[in-house]
């Protein structure tokens, strides 16, 4: 049971970035695979979630800005980030749940810059 997380970095604000969540069959098959960052000093919060019917979810600071997909025969979940405010600057980790278990990513970086 893996979630391996890729494509984070530093970006000036207004800028873009995609990130990756490669994921086990096991925990793809999952209802719902979410994308959650943690600030520093802060609260992890959920930025975003997809079912696996394609419903999404998203956190209000987030709206029209990122956009949650997934890739069923890659077992993949993306997050594209649009317009990026230095405000967007944490850790991003993607997660989901398995038969009552939490599974999460390490985690991957993102800066953005003023």
């Amino acid at each position: 049971v893996q979630l391996v997380e890729s494509g984070g970095g530093l970006v000036q604000a207004g800028g873009s970035l995609r990130l990756s969540c490669a994921a086990s069959g096991s925990i793809f098959s999952t209802n719902v695979m979410g994308w959650y960052r943690q600030a520093p000093g802060k609260q992890r919060e959920l930025v975003a979630s997809i079912t696996s019917g394609g419903s999404t979810n998203y956190a209000d600071s987030v709206k029209g800005r990122f956009t949650i997909s997934r890739d069923n025969a890659k077992n993949t979940v993306y997050l594209q980030m649009n317009s990026l405010k230095p405000e967007d600057t944490a850790v991003y980790y993607c997660h989901a749940p398995l038969y009552g278990i939490n599974y999460w990513g390490k985690g991957t970086l993102v800066t953005v810059s003023s």
